[in-house]
């Protein structure tokens, strides 16, 4: 850190950032919610908590933060459409919370323009209205760090202490991993720069993430018999954390697909990815700016959280998604306002800084319109996928699978939870059982086995009767205690 000062402004009754929250849930209500259905990794999270669908395996890298977010709703409706409203509402809301700790700290204008920075990623409004996490842990982090840095004040230090300590426990609650991640620079603060080495913060940073992370330690002891155990199921999960530069996959796949893995798609489109490689020497320049100005906290401390939140996305493991890196984009936002406010102010001709805010308004609008492009174009392959889930659910209804019933093998997950069925693997990532056992169970309710059309049914399940599922790519493989199809 180059200095810990930070420059608190009196109380604004500007709220700035209210306006981009306005604008980020309409675009998500009129660009997202009413083409998107559930994904994998949503069917996971949301079984958990699904009072009428069998939980599938729950992998040992999740949190269950994001299945506690959407219990309430599940609780009274099974509608999609509803969930997503209410999620869209939800990160709206907590877009405006998060990026409103930080309005004494930079201004009203400056933090409306992180906001809307943010907000203005495909990204962002994508997975704003979806059950996954990383979203949540973005705003958790954001408005974490904005608690810490007002945590110092004696007038709003009791309210930023807990603001940080809840902050904390929510991020490690969605990601136990991203948590610990963001845990780390905060404490190092508390450690290394002196105007922070008090015991207080550091108290209500290692508080949250204790709170955060009971549950995530509870079940590593219940279901693999230890943290250590956990962790290395993980790893493995996530197919060997170790040394991997994940960097060029990464912007290989800025603007999809939504999971990378294996990652070789060729880029598409690179003119559009100019604002990520811009990222590392705005970042350069506004630690410079660090040094310049009083602002040497508010700019520095986000940098390393999101430098600290980016690691195990660009080191440690060797596939990518654009949504992992939300957290990074939502920190960096913060300084990235800051250097534009500078910019702008340095400009002193009257004639000269209105030609330069309107370059600059130019080169935001056109950012922003190639963001909803790219939005477009993934949410229309998020929706196809979700669409063959569906259609192959409903192809399984007819063959005679209704709950209880089983479903295994390729995208066995989803499709189990829009067919209503439990879902079981005995290989792959999602293995969570064994032929003896799932043989056993087939026998006693409806079961099919899906698998790929060329690649041949699973070895267990030869002897079962072939239906091809037209639209999908996938042939199910029927236990023959089915009755045929009418």
């Amino acid at each position: 850190m180059t200095t810990s000062r930070t420059v608190i402004r009196p109380p604004s009754r500007r709220w700035w950032p209210a306006p981009v929250a306005l604008a980020y849930a309409a675009a998500q209500l009129a660009l997202v919610v009413p083409h998107l259905g559930l994904g994998w990794d949503e069917t996971v999270y949301l079984s958990q908590v699904d009072p009428h669908r069998p939980a599938a395996y729950f992998s040992a890298p999740r949190s269950r933060g994001i299945s506690l977010l959407a219990a309430p709703v599940l609780a009274v409706t099974d509608s999609t459409t509803v969930l997503r409203t209410v999620l869209a509402l939800a990160s709206a809301a907590a877009l405006y919370a998060a990026y409103r700790v930080w309005q004494p700290l930079l201004g009203p204008g400056r933090t409306a323009l992180a906001a809307l920075l943010f907000a203005g990623l495909w990204t962002t409004v994508l997975y704003g209205p979806q059950a996954m996490p990383n979203l949540w842990v973005a705003l958790s982090a954001v408005a974490a760090t904005g608690w810490f840095l007002r945590a110092p004040l004696p007038r709003t230090r009791r309210r930023a202490l807990l603001g940080l300590g809840t902050m904390v426990a929510a991020a490690t609650c969605f990601r136990f991993s991203d948590g610990v991640w963001l845990a780390l620079p905060l404490l190092a603060a508390c450690a290394v720069v002196p105007a922070w080495r008090r015991p207080a913060p550091a108290l209500a940073v290692a508080g949250g993430l204790a709170v955060g992370s009971a549950e995530w330690i509870a079940e590593a002891y219940a279901r693999w018999g230890g943290v250590g155990a956990r962790l290395h199921a993980s790893s493995a999960t996530e197919g060997g954390m170790g040394a991997h530069w994940a960097g060029g996959m990464a912007w290989r796949s800025l603007n999809g697909p939504l999971l990378c893995r294996p990652c070789h798609v060729r880029l598409g489109h690179p003119e559009l990815t100019l604002w990520w490689l811009a990222l590392p020497a705005l970042v350069v320049i506004a630690c410079v700016l660090a040094r310049r100005t009083r602002r040497g906290g508010v700019i520095v401390l986000p940098i390393a959280c999101a430098a600290a939140l980016s690691i195990p996305y660009l080191l440690l493991i060797d596939y990518s998604a654009p949504r992992f890196l939300l957290p990074a984009y939502a920190l960096l936002s913060l300084p990235l306002a800051t250097v534009a406010a500078h910019c702008a102010r340095a400009v002193r001709p009257p004639r000269l800084r209105v030609l330069a805010a309107g370059s600059a308004a130019v080169l935001l609008a056109l950012h922003l319109s190639a963001q909803v492009l790219v939005l477009h174009h993934n949410t229309a392959d998020a929706r196809v996928t979700a669409d063959r889930y569906r259609t192959a659910a409903h192809d399984l209804r007819r063959l005679g699978l209704s709950p209880p019933c089983l479903v295994s093998g390729a995208h066995a997950p989803p499709i189990g939870y829009y067919a209503g069925c439990a879902s079981a693997n005995v290989g792959g990532n999602n293995r969570d059982t064994t032929t003896h056992a799932l043989l056993r169970r087939a026998a006693r309710e409806p079961a099919a086995a899906l698998a790929r059309t060329r690649s041949g049914p699973p070895h267990y399940a030869r002897t079962w009767t072939a239906h091809r599922l037209p639209g999908t790519g996938l042939t199910a493989y029927v236990h023959s205690r089915l009755p045929s199809p009418v």
